[in-house]
């Protein structure tokens, strides 16, 4: 039994949960927090947990011992032991209500083919399991797991070398850094031609990131130790004081979150020049300020196209980035491939020059988007759809590549249209507007996802009103359910 199989078992348990009314994410929080006590076991890895927490505490009780036993080892594991475990079970609660229903997962998982599982690598089984969770549009997960096929040719391009300090601000399920790591590894015998404290140091210092979810920077915990990555993993916002330290790094590459500010709220950190509410002109801000002035620092982050051409402010940053950094390519990517339809987004890759003004001479733009297939769960993205463009990329001479796809622009010609970047893409062939619809599957499931979401707050609002005695003033008990009731009805309107 190969990973994708026993990743295929696992994902069918959460059947098991359908009647607790656990959630896609819920469910692989629960997961990680069981399989990290097996993976233990079958590292022989034990020694780092107390012995009456080990796994075969849970495959010896039943029932309702078994239920009380596992929350008080939630529990107790989360304030108590080395740092590891601490941060991957803090605060960390069961979901499931069905004493029957845990056991039923716990001895599903305990007769898995783990020495199958073993042999192809632990790390990679974990990834398998985030990125399923991440493909089912009802989990809302795919916005903390960016496409591995994506994140290997931003790696493959960026090229991290052993002794480099790479992050990631916005490190979701550590996926950049997880790859960042396989390709030094790739490149240094597995770090068997580095010294020893040079080996040291990529196994605990070069890869780091800082996620702000608890759930999500759980799963980054469990991801990293998987493979053998020690380097610290904040749980904190890059856009708050958290991040004004983040200084001084070789690479970054990352995938911010979309949106703006909950709130509408302003950054909470001192040290940025310009203040805006979009998250993503912030982190872009935060990128080009922490990497090191000396020619060699780079970074390639993935943003959606508002940042491309948002005015203002945006225009400001936009020449700043430009002024610091050579803003040498940017890559038009496909829609589709966030796992959510009509998301158009771009990568950025840039050099932290020494000087600070002038950096950008010329900026080149591979259109991977007009007249692409439509991706989806259906028609995933692969590595070979990138081959083009990383051939552009990497040529030696770049205005001698023969790709209408690939086109450069002056700097002049840039500052001429206001410092927009929202150039380069060629002329849409399509011969019906209805080529570009989205995958109707897709799009019936996203539906789906969004009615199911409606019910539910629904029949909170349901439950609330039968707990509370509303009083025709419309008092304050009577306001939560209120407040529920309208935002289910504006996820309904908005199907």
């Amino acid at each position: 039994m190969g990973n994708q199989d026993i990743v295929q078992k696992l994902w069918n348990l959460c059947n098991v949960l359908r009647d607790d009314g656990i959630t896609y994410h819920q469910y692989v929080t629960e997961l990680t927090y069981l399989l990290f006590l097996k993976m233990m076991k079958e590292t022989d890895n034990e020694g780092i947990l107390p012995e009456e927490y080990r796994w075969d505490t849970l495959t010896e009780k039943h029932g309702l011992v078994l239920q009380q036993h596992y929350r008080k080892l939630l529990l107790d594991l989360g304030i108590q032991g080395n740092e590891t475990i601490k941060q991957i079970y803090m605060n960390a609660s069961s979901n499931i209500n069905e004493p029957k229903n845990l056991e039923k997962i716990i001895t599903s998982i305990d007769q898995l083919d783990w020495y199958s599982a073993k042999e192809e690598g632990l790390g990679d089984l974990y990834e398998g399991l985030l990125e399923k969770n991440a493909s089912e549009t009802k989990s809302g997960a795919g916005q903390y797991f960016t496409p591995r096929p994506l994140i290997d040719v931003i790696v493959k391009l960026v090229d991290p070398q052993p002794g480099e300090r790479c992050n990631d601000p916005a490190a979701g399920t550590f996926g950049f850094m997880i790859a960042a790591d396989r390709h030094v590894r790739s490149k240094t015998d597995d770090y068997f031609d580095l010294g020893e404290k040079e080996a040291e140091f990529q196994k605990n210092q070069a890869f780091t990131g800082v996620e702000l979810v608890k759930d999500t920077h759980r799963l980054a915990m469990m991801n990293a130790m998987l493979h053998d990555i020690h380097g610290e993993i904040t749980l904190g916002d890059t856009l708050s004081n958290d991040g004004e330290n983040l200084k001084n790094f070789d690479v970054i590459m990352t995938n911010p979150p979309f949106g703006t500010k909950q709130g509408g709220e302003r950054p909470t950190r001192d040290d940025l020049t310009f203040t805006t509410t979009n998250k993503q002109l912030n982190f872009l801000q935060h990128i080009y300020r922490a990497l090191k002035s000396n020619g060699k620092a780079r970074a390639a982050v993935v943003l959606p196209d508002n940042v491309l051409f948002e005015s203002g402010v945006g225009a400001k940053i936009r020449a700043d980035l430009m002024d610091k950094c050579n803003l040498h390519t940017i890559l038009r990517l496909p829609t589709g491939i966030f796992y959510a339809q009509g998301v158009k987004t771009n990568v950025l890759f840039f050099t932290r020059e020494k000087t600070d003004k002038d950096s950008t001479k010329d900026v080149w733009l591979y259109d991977l988007r007009t007249n692409m297939p439509s991706f989806g769960k259906r028609a995933p993205l692969t590595e070979a759809h990138f081959d083009a463009f990383i051939a552009a990329y990497t040529a030696v001479d770049r205005t001698k590549v023969e790709d209408e796809r690939f086109k450069v622009f002056t700097r002049e010609e840039i500052r001429k249209k206001d410092d927009s970047l929202d150039i380069g893409l060629i002329a849409d062939e399509s011969l019906s507007a209805y080529d570009n619809l989205p995958d109707p599957i897709d799009s019936a499931e996203e539906a789906m996802a969004k009615l199911e979401e409606a019910l539910a707050l629904l029949g909170e609002v349901v439950a609330e009103l039968k707990a509370v005695e509303t009083t025709s003033d419309g008092s304050e008990e009577s306001k939560p359910a209120l407040a529920k009731f309208f935002e289910a009805s504006w996820v309904y309107g908005n199907e």
